[in-house]
């Protein structure tokens, strides 16, 4: 099992590793800025909808290795939206605090991509077994902000998109979130692990 999670884990680093080959041997494209930022928000969004999928594979499957892994997904979630982030806040804001918070005010896709990279903050930094155990039941009620995150993500994604009239890759992903949302209902989780039985 251990094993099994250290090849998850590096599996995981493959899209950054990606970035890095391509980056090296300078195959970014015409925008490499564009690229990378693109790149990096989409695979945050895979970890999203990874992270998600761990609690219906468990009521499916009755292994409980997924929640294991939901930890480690959720924060590779929020690595590669750091990323997504720090890019945009770089290359595109010049770090600076105003022009930044402007663009945020602005432009009402970035307002949602803003909002999802707040939220998801307070989740990485509680996604310990301290704070777990220091939080208590709050920290399950804190964590449940996952599914805020997933309407403001496919919401940030799909703005953007409908920008450059391109809506097929995020419906395709705003329907796996809302397949993942719906696996949360009390009747569909007796469903599902009905299939176990």
């Amino acid at each position: 099992m251990k094993y099994l999670k250290s090849a998850l884990f590096l599996t995981s680093l493959l899209p950054l590793g990606r970035l890095i080959w391509l980056g090296s041997y300078d195959d970014l494209g015409a925008n490499p800025i564009e690229f990378i930022t693109r790149s990096t928000g989409t695979w945050a969004l895979v970890f999203l909808c990874i992270t998600l999928a761990m609690t219906p594979m468990r009521l499916i499957t009755g292994w409980s290795a997924w929640i294991q892994w939901r930890r480690m997904f959720g924060l590779f979630c929020f690595f590669y939206a750091c990323i997504h982030f720090s890019i945009w806040f770089w290359l595109d804001q010049n770090l600076d605090l105003q022009t930044m918070w402007a663009d945020v005010l602005k432009r009402p896709f970035i307002t949602m991509g803003f909002v999802s990279f707040v939220l998801l903050i307070p989740l990485a930094i509680t996604s310990n077994n301290w704070a777990v155990r220091s939080l208590g039941r709050r920290w399950s009620l804190l964590h449940k902000l996952v599914y805020v995150i997933a309407c403001t993500a496919v919401i940030h994604y799909w703005w953007h998109k409908a920008g450059k009239n391109d809506l097929q890759t995020v419906s395709i992903y705003g329907s796996i979130i809302l397949l993942l949302l719906l696996c949360r209902l009390p009747w569909l989780r007796v469903r599902l692990q009905k299939i176990n039985l």
